[in-house]
């Protein structure tokens, strides 16, 4: 593996335990955040104001319930998966597939953030607002969490040395 312009040496069992922590790292940042979302969107139907909105900021609440509970369980799967592998040395194929589920609770979370904006634009401004600006959130989201990893990832964009991101 090569990384920073130097070749890691490690065994693929100590590569995939190494890209395992990792992941945890990053699940445990994404899962929190879908969690916290998903409980602030259960206690919105129990509110006064609840009562008051239209068919269609209805339907777009419980989508956003549905995406939600989508991304948190995806997300928790990550920790069921390993669960139900552990200690049978399947590391490898573990991280894989935990790597699988944690685009895809991303991409569900991306999905429930758009409906909850759609949803709390649509109540406080007028409809072509609220669309524009979710439209226009979901592109950033786009870049951030495609454009941007995918061109690092097929080198488009050049990280420097390491020597010039310290000196930073």
């Amino acid at each position: 593996m090569v990384e920073d312009g130097r070749r890691r040496e490690e065994s693929l069992s100590e590569q995939a335990d190494r890209r395992w922590n990792e992941l945890l790292q990053e699940v445990r940042v994404v899962q929190t955040g879908a969690q916290i979302l998903f409980g602030f969107l259960l206690s919105v139907a129990f509110t006064p104001r609840f009562g008051t909105l239209t068919t269609f900021e209805r339907a777009l609440y419980i989508a956003a319930v549905c995406f939600g509970a989508a991304a948190t369980g995806t997300l928790v799967g990550v920790v069921v998966l390993h669960f139900a592998v552990s200690g049978l040395q399947r590391k490898p194929s573990l991280v894989l597939s935990a790597r699988r589920l944690v685009l895809l609770g991303i991409g569900l979370l991306a999905i429930t953030v758009a409906c909850v904006l759609l949803l709390l634009l649509h109540v406080v401004t007028s409809g072509y607002i609220a669309w524009i600006t979710t439209v226009v959130v979901l592109a950033w989201f786009v870049v951030c969490w495609v454009v941007l990893p995918v061109s690092l990832r097929r080198g488009v964009i050049e990280g420097g040395s390491q020597e010039r991101v310290a000196e930073r």
